[in-house]
């Protein structure tokens, strides 16, 4: 008896040790050991981004984030009730009656879209966005505007051609497609355009840049030609480089809606209820407010 008694306290002590070790291991802020299953699980997780997309669904959605530059008329900006406006922004008000969402319209830094999109506080960038040399960064929907990249100057700036800009300070918005014009690699005739300047001024919006214009800090300013249209209609003694001659343009393009990469179910709902827009009429009136439906591409 005594040495049955003796085995099992002995017993006893080892799966005691052993049991304080376990919990002494689990304590120390190690993470106990993943099972095969969990191991599993883990290495078939997919990356936060494509999970993000892939779990989006479009029937449960009630809002509807677009996030645009509020200094960016006509396509979005403040009026002077304090409201943000623009064609880019009616838009897509009239997809959210449609589709029955709440429209969030969210001013961001230009600079840091892409990280707005990324984290999820945007469901799109809508906002006169170029399509043109970003095809692979984005999901996008069907081009919606023809635009060009033009200059503006003083109507007695005695500048009548680019040619003319050399040795002249040109402005242009920081991260725009006008400077990405300028700096298209593409393009050796841009690149020695923008290399005649005495300078290339970068502003953080064309209000500003347009600003330095009318005190005659910059000569010229790069941009795009339905931004300038809208600019001119407020002030007066500025036109248009050449008027409407094409081979004075900088550069042509197309905008269109950035949505995250793969998120092609929102991106085709959006788009759809745009067509259904384009057919009724609504899309073409809202166009006619804001003064842009020379320079509209959808559905033609």
């Amino acid at each position: 008896m005594r040495k049955g008694l003796a085995l099992f306290t002995a017993a006893m002590m080892v799966f005691s040790l052993a049991a304080c070790g376990q919990n002494k291991e689990t304590t120390s802020g190690e993470e106990p050991a993943a099972t095969e299953t969990e191991a599993a699980e883990s290495e078939t997780t997919e990356p936060a981004e494509e999970a993000k997309t892939e779990d989006t669904d479009n029937g449960d959605q009630t809002t509807f984030t677009v996030g645009f530059d509020a200094e960016f008329p006509p396509y979005g900006y403040m009026d002077e009730n304090g409201e943000y406006v623009g064609f880019d922004l009616d838009l897509a008000a009239e997809v959210c009656e449609r589709q029955g969402w709440e429209l969030v319209k969210q001013p961001i830094n230009w600079d840091t879209k892409d990280m707005e999109l990324s984290s999820g506080s945007i469901d799109c960038i809508w906002n006169g966005f170029t399509m043109n040399g970003r095809e692979e960064e984005y999901t996008w929907s069907s081009p919606y505007i023809d635009n060009s990249q033009v200059f503006v100057v003083a109507a007695d700036s005695g500048i009548a051609t680019k040619a003319d800009l050399s040795g002249k300070v040109v402005g242009v918005q920081a991260d725009s497609s006008a400077l990405a014009a300028l700096e298209d690699e593409e393009s050796q005739e841009n690149l020695d355009l923008a290399a005649s300047f005495a300078s290339l001024n970068q502003f953080a919006d064309y209000n500003t840049a347009f600003m330095e214009l009318e005190a005659g800090s910059i000569d010229a300013l790069a941009m795009d030609i339905g931004v300038a249209n809208y600019q001119l209609k407020q002030r007066e003694g500025y036109e248009i480089l050449a008027g409407n001659d094409p081979a004075e343009y900088l550069a042509t393009e197309q905008y269109a809606i950035g949505f995250l990469k793969g998120n092609d179910e929102l991106k085709d709902t959006v788009e759809s209820t745009l067509l259904e827009m384009v057919d009724d009429g609504t899309f073409n009136e809202i166009a006619e407010k804001y003064e842009v439906q020379d320079t509209v591409c959808l559905g033609k």
